[in-house]
């Protein structure tokens, strides 16, 4: 029989997490609520390091009245749910799980109750306790509320017991920040690789042009043509399917642009040649195209938070924001968005930054290293040199948060 120190509530959750949210899953994205991030669970048995960074990354995100231990997207097996698809996105999954407590006990009734509170706002929610203690009763009672049952072994194997049928909900914010982590878009274990965007943008005049795309952006814009690749991916310019990379409606625009302007791509490429290691604002380079650029980076989901959200601070006095200032901002009005966009999802850096209940640990938030760097790096000069922002980015390593200034270049008054 499984003991409590081998199936407490963290190494139920971890099995779990595993089993629905492999590491090499593609277009999926799950967090552990940050009560997992302590270094004890029960009294005297510290959670074992591998766990710990198996949970990770942590957050505390809201989905129906609670806070389910773990919130994810992913397009699950039938075996896991009743029917095998879900439209065209894959569903929200909130998981409740239940592990032996200090009485050893397990209360898995409980985890299903709560559950199916997450049904609110979850498409799925599952209860995961260990096999042994999932009782009849149980399972009638998940099957009538349609909450899925995982049925968690001492070796890790997880088995579906009860399988959910999966429901149409509203999305809330912060469910929607989790949905933009498990896109291409999203900045989880993700990098631009190269912090200017004429490198993206000259992605889909290469993919348009008549030659091999890799032989052309490397002769002609940049040498790093996966990093370009990636990031033109990250920034709705193109989509990587598994036989090739196709335009998106977003990336046809830009060669259309060129063609408009030019005449051709390979007239058009000729002046990504001559800007070549220029680190001058890309806006003031090249008015037009730091227009484009403008256009595209507000394509990109985040920017439009991050504008209105400075403008906002703008209006309230806040005119010079670092680094610091608008994440504390930002948490309290986007607490899981915040979270996701600006710090490092690794267990080290949410324990250190993120207490039990999500709040902030703000005297963490004075070292650059805990920031991501697609963000406060590439992102951010993204927006400085579409005309945005009036500072370029910096890497972590060499950020100074309080002193990094986050201001709009064209902040707007207030209109009575």
């Amino acid at each position: 029989m499984a003991t409590a120190a081998s199936l407490s509530e963290p190494t139920v959750l971890a099995h779990t997490k595993r089993r629905l949210f492999p590491d090499d899953e593609p277009n999926a994205y799950a967090v552990v609520d940050t009560q997992f991030g302590t270094a004890e669970w029960l009294a005297g048995q510290p959670i074992p390091p591998d766990v710990r960074r198996r949970l990770a990354p942590f957050n505390h995100v809201r989905v129906g009245s609670g806070y389910p231990d773990l919130v994810g997207v992913r397009s699950l097996h039938s075996e896991f749910l009743a029917v095998d698809r879900f439209g065209e996105q894959p569903p929200l999954i909130a998981v409740e799980a239940k592990g032996y407590s200090e009485q050893r006990t397990v209360d898995v009734e409980g985890g299903v109750v709560q559950a199916y509170d997450r049904l609110h706002e979850a498409n799925a929610a599952y209860v995961a306790a260990p096999v042994g203690t999932v009782s009849k009763s149980a399972r009638t009672l998940a099957r009538e509320l349609n909450v899925g049952v995982l049925g968690v072994d001492a070796d890790g194997t997880v088995t579906p017991l009860e399988v959910p049928r999966v429901v149409g909900n509203r999305t809330s914010d912060d469910a929607t920040a989790i949905r933009f982590q498990a896109t291409a878009q999203g900045v989880a274990d993700k990098s631009f690789g190269l912090n200017h965007p004429k490198n993206y943008l000259a992605y889909p005049l290469a993919v348009y042009h008549d030659d091999d795309t890799g032989t052309v952006l490397a002769d002609r814009v940049v040498r790093a043509v996966d990093d370009a690749r990636k990031g033109a991916a990250f920034l709705g310019l193109v989509e990587e399917r598994p036989d090739r990379v196709a335009l998106t409606s977003l990336g046809e625009e830009v060669v259309r642009f060129a063609l408009d302007r030019y005449g051709s791509v390979d007239a058009a490429l000729d002046s990504f040649e001559e800007w070549r290691r220029s680190r001058t604002r890309f806006y003031d380079l090249a008015p037009e195209w730091g227009l484009v650029t403008r256009r595209v980076v507000w394509a990109y989901p985040a920017t439009k938070l991050l504008v209105e959200e400075l403008q906002t601070m703008h209006d309230d006095g806040v005119t010079d924001p670092s680094l610091v200032d608008l994440v504390e901002w930002l948490h309290v009005h986007h607490p899981t968005f915040t979270v996701e966009l600006f710090l490092r999802g690794t267990e080290a850096v949410r324990s250190r930054v993120l207490g039990a209940d999500g709040d902030l640990r703000a005297e963490q938030l004075e070292d650059g290293t805990v920031y991501h760097s697609p963000t406060v790096f590439q992102l951010k000069a993204m927006l400085y040199h579409a005309g945005i922002l009036t500072d370029r980015g910096a890497e972590p390593h060499r950020l100074d948060p309080r002193a990094d200034v986050w201001k709009l270049r064209e902040a707007l008054r207030r209109v009575r």
